[in-house]
């Protein structure tokens, strides 16, 4: 099975390039949604979360209280501390699926997260896709998709990686300033490349 890591930041089009290798049969793990997924599911990291950030991280239903959440992590600061408690879980989580996808006969497993190459290229994948968008282009997708102020957005994206000093560590480098078209396509030829590897 062919491990692959997608990567870029906020309003580069990871979703929709993710969407076209859905289509071609490639299995797509989202580690956003798995995570977000774990701190609701997985116990010992809904212990960690508590201790950490109180129990006000969690409404009396058991659900995630994400403003308060998102107010601790991004106003206070704290970011890495939240990360530094979900990254560990979410990777081995991921790990334990994409065995399991490996024995159903998966043969491209693919995982989209901004956070890849945080501390350089994974020693698990075999390629890295990395999504680049001028900033202004992603400011406006991301305004559209959220419905959400430029200023929440440009702050958003001053905390995530430099993707721009990160071009050394992909494979394959999809520029997204031209239409969702020309994305599509560029995503189905490199679908098409590792599917017939």
């Amino acid at each position: 099975m062919i491990r692959v890591g997608i990567t870029g930041g906020i309003g580069s089009g990871k979703t929709t390039f993710c969407k076209v290798w859905e289509t071609m049969g490639i299995y797509v793990l989202y580690a956003d949604d798995f995570a977000k997924e774990l701190m609701v599911s997985d116990h010992e990291l809904i212990g960690k979360i508590r201790q950490t950030f109180g129990e006000s991280s969690y409404h009396n239903d058991g659900s995630l209280n994400r403003a308060y959440l998102a107010q601790e992590a991004f106003e206070k600061g704290r970011v890495e501390e939240l990360n530094n408690l979900v990254h560990p879980v979410l990777w081995k989580r991921i790990n334990e699926l994409a065995e399991r996808k490996e024995k159903e006969g998966v043969k491209v497993f693919a995982k989209e997260a901004a956070i890849l190459l945080n501390n350089g290229r994974p020693n698990d994948l075999d390629y890295v896709v990395l999504l680049q968008a001028e900033k202004q282009s992603r400011i406006k997708r991301v305004q559209e998709r959220d419905n959400t102020s430029r200023d929440k957005i440009t702050d958003r994206i001053t905390k995530q990686p430099d993707f721009e000093s990160l071009t050394h560590l992909c494979d394959f480098l999809v520029l997204n300033d031209g239409g969702v078209e020309e994305l599509e396509k560029k995503a189905y030829e490199i679908g098409d490349f590792l599917i017939n590897l």
